[in-house]
């Protein structure tokens, strides 16, 4: 009986959730909107979001390399626990080679793209003081 119970009151909510959904039908309705293109160009990011970029993937290949150290450190402990050595140090070894790859990637996207937003920032600044210059004379 329980079980029924359940059973009637799980498809009636489920019903009354769908039901809404139904009566607003997309066919007979006009757009009168002009769909975008799907070529739009994206705006560029300034240099202080570009800093920031920066920063987010050398700590993102910093967090990938410290999974892929404690995965292969985990493993060699389990290889050693069982009597396997060489396998111990085949799998620290590949966490550690792991570890350096994508700290390695992270770093260098991340150097770049700061030095691409300080790049940014020095050309701004170059722009203000030509206005100020312009404008004193």
């Amino acid at each position: 009986m329980r079980l029924r119970f359940l059973v009637i009151y799980s498809l009636s909510l489920m019903f009354a959730l769908v039901l809404p959904g139904w009566g607003q039908s997309s066919a007979g309705q006009d757009s009168t909107t002009t769909p975008k293109s799907a070529h739009t160009k994206k705006k560029a990011r300034g240099p202080g979001k570009e800093i920031g970029k920066g920063g987010e993937d050398i700590g993102k290949g910093a967090a990938k390399g410290s999974a892929d150290l404690a995965k292969g450190a985990a493993g060699g402990v389990g290889n050693l626990a069982t009597g396997h050595p060489v396998g111990a140090v085949v799998s620290t070894g590949k966490g550690a080679g792991e570890f350096a790859e994508n700290v390695g990637v992270g770093t260098g996207k991340g150097v770049t793209k700061i030095g691409k937003g300080v790049g940014g920032e020095v050309k701004k600044l170059g722009h203000k003081s030509e206005n100020k210059d312009e404008k004193s004379q």
